[in-house]
């Protein structure tokens, strides 16, 4: 059974993000979206709102499941008996910090890989914090997240 880890922060989760998702929930038995507490960043949106935001997008997708971690992804990954990390790329200059964790993360724990998937061209510009930038605004992200956690991210 292949399973993977998709990590990141979703804050919030975009079209985008639920592209690759999907994609990957094609691809592999079981994907496990892990939302990763990073200290160093001050999210807009809780951990259990970006949770619950999360599992309302991917409810559709009976092999996509929904958690956190605080800690190295590579021990996540062995935990849960991941052998992939599934990371999404908008643009060139994502390869070379992608490449960079993905070599870590492989001296860490040799036996998992990373997989890379090209998000859609119309998501190559996506990305939370322009989503979040553009709430602030009063603009309209109706097009960029899901539409299940529209009324949610309004509220920002």
């Amino acid at each position: 059974m292949s399973v993977c880890i998709y990590p990141g922060s979703f804050d919030p989760i975009t079209l985008g993000h639920l592209d690759i998702i999907t994609r990957g929930s094609q691809m592999f038995d079981q994907v496990i979206v892990c939302v990763m507490v990073n200290t160093q960043k001050s999210p807009a949106f809780p951990l259990e709102k970006r949770l619950e935001m999360i599992k309302a997008s991917v409810k559709h997708l009976g092999n996509v499941s929904v958690d956190s971690h605080a800690g190295l992804l590579v021990d996540y990954a062995k935990k849960q008996n991941a052998g992939i990390i599934l990371r999404g790329l908008r643009a060139v200059s994502d390869f070379e910090n992608e490449f960079a964790m993905a070599a870590m993360n492989r001296q860490l724990a040799g036996d998992v890989e990373t997989v890379f998937l090209m998000t859609r061209t119309e998501y190559s510009f996506l990305s939370s914090s322009v989503v979040r930038e553009i709430i602030r605004f009063g603009g309209d992200v109706s097009e960029l997240v899901p539409k299940a956690i529209l009324s949610d991210v309004k509220e920002l």
